[in-house]
């Protein structure tokens, strides 16, 4: 029981030292900051530019704009919170079931990998900032089945493209795991190559592929908040945190509770992740 509710006490943990760091810098840090020869070394920490937890907190349950019937601002980062997390998942799922076969692939010929491989790497070196335009771009002239490529799929295929990476490099690294003695005793009892994936090389991969899936998860979430922020995509966290960025002018709490938002976010994937590695506990370690 304790085991399995370690990551829901460990994200709670994590965001209460967050917010003691963030109270302490306000209190012992000064005010306008550090500045050396023009330069500022420290920010600064006055309520303009850093409110207080409490204060963050308590603007959740103010109105979003000043007209009557708004809703809640706590509400409108929920409801952004949960349409960025759809892209992000699903981004998860096309990035997870490239990379699986792409790793697939590269096992079974040692020519794929070696050709297939620095491309993989060099693929991500690719600021995202740059990505997000043109993959926007691109996308406008798609049609599928006949139906007009929409802007939410854009923010999908760049969380995509972002956890592909991670995932293919680590299930490739699971793959390969076995000992080589192993896999020859199931060469040595007549076992094809998908016997041994089915019985040897995937249950071996699970260690690697789990911690993969983890990053690969944190990674979807921060691109589809920057590719909501780079292509302009209304309904996320990422234009919700644009929109009032730029609304605020000497109270910034209603950027930094969507920034609380974003940050839920993030825990909220690293959970999924965390149920999956439940269910997959089992095979840690197994080779049969």
């Amino acid at each position: 029981m304790i085991s399995r509710s370690r990551p829901v006490l460990t994200a709670v943990a994590a965001f209460v030292l967050l917010a003691v760091a963030w109270e302490l810098a306000k209190l012992v840090l000064p005010a306008d900051g550090v500045l050396v020869g023009g330069t500022r070394l420290l920010p600064r920490t006055d309520d303009a530019a850093m409110p207080h937890v409490w204060t963050v907190l308590g603007r959740l349950g103010d109105p979003e704009v000043a007209a009557p019937g708004a809703r809640p601002i706590g509400v409108a980062v929920a409801s952004g919170a949960l349409f960025t997390l759809g892209l992000a998942l699903g981004g998860l799922v096309i990035g997870g079931v490239f990379g699986v076969l792409l790793a697939l692939v590269m096992q079974r010929s040692g020519l794929v990998q070696r050709a297939a491989l620095p491309y993989v790497v060099a693929s991500q070196t690719v600021p995202l900032i740059a990505v997000a335009p043109l993959v926007a771009g691109w996308g406008g002239r798609i049609q599928i089945l006949g139906m007009a490529w929409q802007p939410w799929t854009s923010v999908m295929v760049i969380s995509a493209y972002l956890a592909f990476f991670p995932i293919a490099v680590g299930m490739l690294r699971g793959l390969s795991s076995p000992a080589t003695a192993d896999v020859e005793l199931f060469h040595s009892l007549a076992a094809g190559w998908w016997t041994t994936l089915l019985r040897l090389r995937l249950p071996a991969s699970v260690p690697h592929v789990v911690p993969a899936v983890r990053l690969a998860a944190a990674a979807a979430v921060v691109g589809a908040i920057v590719a909501e922020i780079s292509t302009g995509t209304r309904g996320g966290i990422g234009r919700l945190i644009i929109s009032y960025a730029q609304a605020a002018t000497g109270d910034p709490s209603q950027m930094y509770a969507a920034i609380l938002g974003a940050a839920v976010l993030g825990l909220v994937a690293a959970a999924a992740v965390a149920l999956l590695d439940v269910g997959l506990k089992r095979y840690r370690g197994s080779v049969g």
